[in-house]
């Protein structure tokens, strides 16, 4: 019980911050939304991967791909104070440190979410359906993966290094998404280094929650992106220990 109190002390507390910085939280959601609008109406006509039934999924994994960055300079910046050194005196374990950075922030990913498809919807009515409420579910765990690359790269970057390296996550997100461009002319060896990394399993899953499931479809994304959380949660709270005992 006591360790739940923690969590949610230094939850309000990451609340906080990350409200002290609105121009971020501007951008976290104005550029998304601006490329979702502006692609739409200049290549839907050209090719279906800009139909809105294939954008505004894919969207919402870009924009929750920005909560890498968002999460990784918060606790890089906690870092490198005196408020993380004050804390590593206290009672308060690894694991919990992470799960408040997590908590803080994994509200905004959702946020992105609804108004993401808010949007599609708006534009295109088709998206008003039952597929809509999968895909706000299947999102969860899409905020999750990228929230939980935050925590790694808060944990192994500065606050010099840890833009430079979250833009990697971003760039990956865009490009090894496929969400640009059809892949079914590529090699097969080129299609399966995309659906082993998590980048394109995000697109996947988000778009396929609107069809018929399948395993091949949603759960065999589910999986990977699971595997992932997992992967990047451990290693974040063995990091993290080892540099609060340093």
């Amino acid at each position: 019980m006591r360790a739940v109190k923690r969590v949610f002390a230094l939850t309000a507390r990451n609340i906080k911050e990350i409200f002290r910085d609105p121009i971020s939280l501007v951008f976290l959601f104005a550029l998304p939304i601006l490329m979702e609008i502006l692609f739409y109406f200049l290549f839907s006509q050209q090719t279906d991967q800009f139909k809105m039934a294939y954008l505004a999924p894919a969207m919402v994994g870009f924009s929750n791909a920005f909560l890498s960055l968002f999460l990784g300079l918060l606790i890089a910046m906690d870092r490198g104070t005196a408020f993380m050194s004050r804390l590593f005196t206290t009672e308060v374990r690894p694991a919990e440190y992470l799960a408040s950075y997590a908590l803080a922030v994994l509200p905004l990913g959702m946020a992105q979410t609804v108004v993401m498809m808010l949007i599609g919807g708006i534009i295109d009515t088709s998206l008003w359906c039952v597929g809509m409420v999968y895909a706000l579910l299947a999102s969860v765990l899409v905020s999750l993966f990228f929230t939980v690359i935050g925590l790694f790269l808060g944990s192994v970057c500065n606050e010099k290094s840890v833009g430079g390296v979250a833009s990697v996550v971003i760039t990956g997100q865009s490009v090894l998404s496929a969400m640009w461009f059809p892949i079914e002319g590529m090699s097969e060896g080129f299609k399966i280094f995309l659906t082993v990394l998590p980048f394109r399993n995000v697109a996947l899953l988000m778009q396929n929650v609107f069809y018929p499931a399948t395993f091949d479809s949603v759960g065999k994304p589910l999986l990977i992106l699971l595997a992932y959380c997992v992967l990047f949660a451990v290693v974040s709270a063995l990091l993290f220990k080892k540099k609060m005992k340093d």
